[in-house]
């Protein structure tokens, strides 16, 4: 099983969700950078991305702000969905046929609710048992990134029992700091997202990798 990330992995929207995360925390009084959005909130749940990132940038811990900002956000992300182009990451559609050929299950997990989640596969035209075997959401578990949980769900629905038989696959280092909780046989990091080829290392992946295609010569450990 390979379990890949969404945004900044397999969807390429051009940073789409941090620029409207930057400016649903803006629009609240608050002048935050896009560097510190992506240093900060990439791959987190995106409650907890604004919550970490008004501790660290503007040290403020106000649950009922984060709550009000989210809810803004996740307006404003819809709308930017609708009216943004989104599309495959380069050699997505092509990486996931050749897992198919191998018999490889791909997952998709993503700090996103599941909503937001569907709707950006929607606009791609994927679909489940198709182009991918399974979607795994910030909200269909109780604990998100770094945690475990979206990989051991996505096991437990399949069957998978060693997780030293799953890949995770992912453009920030809270991916791979997921993978490495779970116990992931490999965890690879991609430069096509949110973090430099710098960034990543900082959480020690296995590999880090420049295109998606590149990760099926690293298949055969």
């Amino acid at each position: 099983m390979v379990v890949f990330d969404m945004a900044g992995t397999t969807v390429n929207e051009n940073n789409l969700v941090y620029k409207t995360l930057q400016k649903a925390i803006n629009k609240a009084g608050f002048e935050i950078s896009l560097e510190e959005v992506l240093a900060e909130g990439a791959g987190k749940e995106k409650k907890q991305a604004i919550r970490s990132i008004l501790s660290v940038f503007a040290g403020v811990e106000d649950p009922a702000l984060t709550d009000r900002i989210y809810q803004s956000f996740i307006l404003q992300l819809t709308e930017a969905y609708k009216r943004e182009e989104v599309l495959p990451q380069n050699n997505a559609k092509e990486l996931f046929a050749a897992l198919k050929e191998r018999n490889i299950l791909t997952i998709l997990n993503t700090g996103y609710d599941r909503t937001t989640a569907q709707s950006i596969i929607d606009k791609l035209g994927w679909k489940e048992g198709v182009e991918f075997d399974g979607l795994v959401t910030a909200t269909d578990v109780d604990k998100n990134r770094p945690d475990p949980d979206m990989i051991v769900f996505a096991m437990q629905r399949f069957g998978i029992t060693n997780s030293n038989n799953v890949v995770k696959v992912g453009d920030s280092t809270i991916d791979i700091e997921e993978g490495q909780n779970a116990g992931c046989g490999l965890n690879i990091g991609i430069t096509t997202g949110a973090h430099t080829a710098e960034q990543l290392q900082t959480a020690n992946p296995d590999k880090i990798i420049d295109d998606l295609i590149d990760l099926l010569p690293l298949l055969n450990y």
